[in-house]
């Protein structure tokens, strides 16, 4: 066996985007993307208080892998709250936030670094 053998592990994968964020950018595309930064400070703060860690991002979409298919339910739930709400008590969020799109999977995933993640 060499050194560079792919190490595989059961893992739940955590999906999401913002629904019309095409439509969002079209709009405000400022607004749009200061908006984006603030929900993914707050989306990386969920992820780790939930032992994730995000894989990738691009655009509104983010990849997130959890060793727990509990723990990533959870997490999906407060970024759900958190789209619905707002990122604080009080504060309005532009219209289209609240309709982000989650999902999750839990399988097999292969792990080969320095940068690739691959789940079948």
């Amino acid at each position: 066996m060499t050194d560079d053998k792919v190490k595989r592990r059961l893992t739940t994968v955590l999906c999401a985007d913002v629904q019309g964020y095409s439509r969002l950018m079209e709009a405000d595309e400022t607004g749009t993307l200061e908006t984006l930064r603030r929900y993914r400070t707050a989306f990386a703060g969920l992820v780790e208080r939930h032992d994730g860690r995000i894989v990738n991002t691009w655009g509104d979409a983010v990849i997130a892998e959890f060793a727990s298919v509990v723990e990533a339910v959870q997490c999906a739930v407060e970024i759900r709250k958190l789209a619905r709400d707002g990122l604080t008590a009080g504060t309005s969020h532009p219209p289209g936030w609240a309709s982000s799109r989650i999902g999750w999977r839990s399988c097999p995933a292969r792990l080969q670094w320095p940068s690739r993640f691959r789940a079948f």
